[in-house]
């Protein structure tokens, strides 16, 4: 594209004689990043997709050990392949259910085949799809914020074998299935195209993780923040308000399906969503993260005991971003990522709260674009070539062994301690105890169809595939003392109960239930598998039968 532009001074009578420019931005544009066009990214990309999938998914039945809300989040999942409802017992509005029913979507083809398989161990494989999509959509992502392309591999790198990551993306969390959502979120909001329906993408992708796990609305400013930096100056309200609407009226989907069960707001005889949100909002604290000996204490260690890397080493670029570097070309590019890193960091500083230990999945992701991009910008720093023409080849070759004796130093740091953690993730068998347990109820208990049974949602399903009755036969031991249908089953309390299998789950949480630590006061053990606090004990209630 040229212009012409008249001379600047004319003697008298002149004619004016057109000139041509070029236009710089027209000659040389800015070349916009396409992954399904880049050959190069496809293959560096790939090639960490499947080593990340052979290292989640070896061993991944055996380690880490079966909490109970994997149990609770696919039993609820069972429940809606079933048509039983949205929960294998009242479902009280504790979190939105869209994240359940994607893992009855995900596992029901293999349940179909074979219903047995509808346990917690083999439902982990479930889990490899939703991580390796969150890997290269965490991939692209950094691309899209101009990260180059090793640094983008880096970071997919950081962010799927960090053992930190492998421990957790193992399990059926709805943390995960949010997490991808959300990334594909960030990836739209960044599109290089900048269209409007990118954009109101971005929106409905933020909903849908918001109700797949809803402590993502953390999240939403950070992705606001993105959107605002990769959207048009032009179109930019539009694209703001589009993304707002779209993941507003989206939420709003969730409030309205209480109201029309006539479950929004409390009442007697039911549950509402508002008294599910005072349950959340007013949970017991952990304490403060920092003070030893608080459950918020405990957590961060056992995130660190796994990782250092990624938690300290995102968490402090996250605040020189934020803080020292905040106007750097870098900052600037990640500035979303840094900001919901921050904010997730601040939530969890709060001295009565309540932490779960999956709540770090939802970092996990920013804290690897974090480090990612702050080696990407040492680098940059190391290597960087002066505009002088006469710059010297030694001092280019000093600069490269800098950067290569600082790569060094990392991987020799940060190798050993994945190594050894990576090897326990890949050959330890966290879950014997477990299998024998469930094998032990499946096959020594003479009539399982009129046994009852109390249990840790790890194993429910186990023994629902075994023969015992839901709800009835096999009983999540929570529902005994807290959910008022169940109760009524129990008229006599504990003697109605034929066997309890003791877990740490509820061994630990029996002291606030009276049933179900009366029946663990009232049996015997009959099998003990495991030793030490992982035991799993089968206790029969003397007088218990029916």
């Amino acid at each position: 594209m040229t212009v012409t532009r008249p001379t600047a001074t004319l003697p008298t009578g002149a004619v004016p004689a057109p000139r041509t420019v070029a236009h710089p931005v027209a000659k040389n544009p800015a070349p916009r990043f396409r992954f399904r066009t880049s050959r190069p990214d496809q293959l560096l990309c790939g090639a960490l997709l499947m080593v990340i999938l052979i290292v989640q998914g070896w061993n991944i039945t055996r380690f880490p050990t079966f909490s109970d809300d994997e149990g609770t989040y696919l039993a609820q999942a069972w429940s809606v392949q079933q048509s039983m409802g949205l929960a294998h017992y009242t479902y009280w509005y504790d979190h939105p259910p869209v994240g359940w029913i994607q893992i009855a979507l995900i596992t029901w083809p293999a349940s179909l085949i074979d219903p047995s398989t509808m346990t917690v161990a083999t439902m982990r494989y479930a889990m490899l799809p939703i991580s390796g999509i969150s890997a290269v959509l965490l991939f692209v992502l950094a691309r899209r914020l101009s990260l180059p392309r090793w640094a983008a591999g880096l970071g997919m790198a950081l962010f799927g074998l960090s053992p930190l990551s492998v421990m957790l993306q193992r399990e059926i969390f709805l943390d995960n299935v949010a997490v991808m959502w959300m990334l594909l979120a960030f990836c739209l909001a960044a599109s290089p195209s900048r269209h409007l329906w990118h954009h109101f993408g971005a929106g409905l992708a933020a909903a849908v993780g918001v109700l797949s796990k809803e402590t993502m609305l953390l999240v939403l400013p950070a992705l606001l923040v993105t959107l605002w930096r990769h959207s048009h100056r032009d179109t930019r309200k539009y694209a703001v308000t589009g993304a707002v609407a779209a993941c507003g009226l989206t939420g709003l989907g969730y409030p309205l399906y209480a109201l029309l069960n006539s479950e929004l707001f409390p009442g007697n005889g039911h549950v509402s969503l508002i008294d599910g949100i005072k349950y959340q909002m007013s949970r017991d604290g952990s304490g403060f993260i920092l003070a030893k000996g608080t459950g918020s204490h405990a957590v961060l260690e056992s995130w660190l005991y796994y990782d250092t890397v990624l938690p300290l080493g995102g968490l402090a670029g996250a605040v020189l971003l934020l803080g020292v570097l905040r106007w750097s070309v870098t900052a600037r590019a990640l500035a979303g990522p840094a900001l919901a890193v921050a904010t997730l960091a601040l939530v969890v500083m709060r001295p009565t709260g309540y932490l779960p230990a999956m709540y770090v999945i939802q970092a996990l992701p920013f804290l690897a674009l974090i480090i990612a991009g702050a080696a990407a910008s040492v680098t940059h720093t190391v290597l960087r070539r002066r505009r002088k023409a006469d710059e010297s080849t030694g001092l280019k070759a000093t600069r490269w062994g800098l950067t290569l004796v600082l790569a060094a130093a990392a991987a020799a740091y940060v190798v050993p301690h994945w190594y050894e953690s990576d090897r326990t993730a890949l050959t330890a068998d966290a879950n014997a105890p477990y299998r024998a347990a469930a094998a032990w109820m499946r096959d020594a208990v003479p009539d399982p169809g009129g046994t009852r049974a109390l249990v840790d949602d790890a194993l429910w399903l186990d023994l629902v595939h075994a023969g015992y009755q839901p709800g009835d036969g096999a009983i999540w031991f929570y529902k005994a003392d807290l959910d008022p249908a169940v109760a009524g089953t129990l008229p006599r309390g504990w003697r109605d109960i034929d066997y309890v299998v003791s877990s740490p789950t509820v061994r630990r949480d029996a002291v606030d239930l009276p049933t179900v630590r009366a029946a663990l006061e009232h049996s015997a053990p009959v099998a003990v598998f495991g030793r030490g606090e992982d035991r799993i004990e089968i206790r029969r209630i003397a007088g218990g039968t029916r």
